[in-house]
């Protein structure tokens, strides 16, 4: 069995977005910052990697909202590690309110092992798998599901620029991880506008599209300074959910650097249920549509 660690969250008020929820890159951070301890908690702590030379950073991230957090919940965050390849581990996160077994959210994200001075992936020492399962690591581990691959953009293709600033920037001198998630927010929030569909319009319509699902995929890291595009489309539009494409490029020399799946839901804002997508927003929509995927 892993070694398993929780740790706890109180629900900052400038953690909240505007309805009220725990923003969806906080959750992000509460991962980030309990993976943290949970590998200083196993003997490895920030200043034994810096000793080895070694690092581990981020290539995937997946994390599907179940129930919102609001203001003052104290949330309950419970990692441990699923699995050790050659060069990469998977971790596991479960998100509680603290004192019951409601669940607020789960995830997991994929971690590459590297060499500090290359910079480039190497090999996971044996005794960090003995670390981490105290038993010994089971002698196979299930097979990982692929990233998601999006149909290409539609004519309509939406893009926006923005450009990396300090507060972006992390301790390795990167765009955090967290960061990406609010270029997507930024960017979801200019292509509704731009639509005809600003949030204001659908609250005032008694509805709201909040997040089931990110997946992201880091590709390359981003600096301080450089212009990135992201480029957004939707696509597998169903009754009341559909899925939201964006690329990440550095818009100096086009290189993708990170790629995320969005699955949002409309809900009712009075009942808190799922609603039909309405059919006047369907049609504003269209261009920025692929079509070929709609299932309704």
């Amino acid at each position: 069995m892993p070694l398993t660690h929780t740790r706890s969250f109180r629900v900052r008020n400038y953690e909240c977005d505007a309805y009220g929820h725990l923003n969806n890159a906080n959750y992000v951070r509460y991962m980030q910052e309990t993976a943290m301890d949970a590998s200083a908690a196993a003997g490895y702590g920030i200043v034994r990697y810096t000793e080895m030379g070694r690092q581990w950073w981020i290539r995937a991230t997946e994390i599907e909202y179940l129930r919102p957090a609001i203001y003052n919940d104290q949330i309950e965050v419970k990692t441990w590690v699923a699995d050790f390849r050659r060069v990469s581990s998977r971790r596991m996160y479960e998100f509680r309110l603290a004192g019951t077994d409601e669940m607020v959210a789960r995830g997991h994200s994929d971690w590459v092992f590297l060499d500090i001075a290359t910079g480039r992936p190497t090999s996971v020492p044996p005794e960090m798998g003995t670390a981490f399962f105290p038993e010994g690591p089971p002698a196979t581990f299930p097979e990982r599901e692929p990233f998601p691959v999006a149909p290409p953009p539609p004519p309509g293709v939406f893009k926006m620029s923005v450009r990396v600033a300090w507060k972006d920037i992390d301790s390795v001198h990167h765009v955090n991880n967290a960061a990406y998630l609010e270029y997507v927010e930024e960017c979801g929030m200019q292509v509704i506008a731009a639509h005809k569909w600003p949030w204001k319009r659908m609250a005032d319509a008694g509805f709201a599209i909040f997040l089931r699902k990110h997946q992201v995929q880091y590709l390359q890291p981003a600096l301080l300074g450089d212009e990135l595009e992201l480029s957004t489309w939707a696509y597998d539009i169903k009754r009341s959910t559909a899925t939201r494409a964006y690329a990440i490029r550095r818009a100096g020399d086009g290189v993708l650097l990170a790629q995320v799946h969005s699955l949002g839901v409309w809900v009712d804002l009075a009942t808190g249920r799922p609603i039909r997508i309405p059919a006047d927003l369907l049609a504003d929509f269209a261009p920025n549509l692929v079509t070929d995927h709609r299932t309704m």
